[in-house]
C-alpha cells in the first residue's frame, strides 16, 4: 500500500460483510442438515426464537451474535442494490 494516499476505513462495510458471512455460514449449515434455510432464518428473524436455527456447526451461536435488525438492514440494502 502506498503511503502517499489516504486509505478510507468504513466500519459499516465491515459490519455488513460480517453479517453476510455469518448468514452464509448459517445458511450452509441449515442446508447440510436438510432444513429449508430461508424458512428457518425468516422464522428466527420474525420471532427472535433461536430454536429456528440448528446448533449444527455452531450456527445458532453465530447468528445470535448479530442484532436481528442489523440482519434485516443488510438484507434490504442488498435487495435494493440488486434491484437497481
Amino acid at each position: 500500500m502506498s503511503q502517499d494516499k489516504t486509505s478510507l476505513f468504513n466500519v459499516k462495510d465491515i459490519d455488513s460483510n460480517l453479517v453476510r458471512n455469518i448468514l452464509s455460514e448459517v445458511w450452509d449449515s441449515l442446508e447440510e442438515r436438510g432444513y429449508n434455510p430461508s424458512n428457518q432464518i425468516v422464522g428466527y428473524l420474525i420471532s427472535g426464537d433461536p430454536g429456528y436455527i440448528s446448533s449444527y456447526q455452531d450456527a445458532r451461536n453465530k447468528i445470535q451474535q448479530i442484532d436481528r435488525a442489523k440482519i434485516i438492514e443488510v438484507l434490504l440494502q442488498d435487495f435494493y442494490r440488486i434491484r437497481k
